[in-house]
């Protein structure tokens, strides 16, 4: 089953960036996903079931 993204979906991660943050918003949609650090704006490529294993929870959903 895949999870429903949708762009600017806000969500934090089971481990934290490096600068601190833990919190991403989600940029690009398709196999890889695009996410953007919240705190420091790093851009990060990952792929859709990495991501999808990674999700702890949804702060805010996109439109």
């Amino acid at each position: 089953m895949v999870l429903e993204l949708k762009l600017g979906d806000v969500v934090r991660l089971k481990k934290g960036h490096p600068c601190g943050g833990d919190t991403w918003q989600v940029n690009r949609l398709g196999a890889d996903i695009g996410i953007t650090c919240v705190k420091c704006r790093r851009y990060v490529l990952i792929p859709r079931p990495d991501l999808e294993r990674r999700i702890k929870e949804f702060i805010s959903r996109g439109s």
